[in-house]
């Protein structure tokens, strides 16, 4: 039989009601604040892809957020 002993740590504190309460609260306005998305799929040519993708690494932006933008700047906010 092994020799190992196993400790157990200490009973986390509980945290107050009033605060998770708080928090909950906070997190309904947050999602009342933001619009909903909706996914949109294109199909591009792998070049055009390969292009976009390498603009954006040297950038360091993301490829959803460059579309995004231009799809902003073609068609405003809604």
């Amino acid at each position: 039989m092994s020799t190992k002993k196993v400790t157990i740590g200490a009973k986390p504190t509980a945290k107050s009601a009033a605060g998770a309460e708080e928090w909950v609260q906070s997190r309904e306005v947050q999602a009342l604040d933001k619009e909903a998305n909706k996914r949109l799929t294109i199909d591009i040519p792998e070049s055009l892809h390969r292009a976009i993708k390498m603009q954006c690494a040297e950038r360091g932006t993301r490829i959803a957020d460059e579309v995004r933008e231009l799809l902003l700047q073609k068609y405003g906010k809604p």
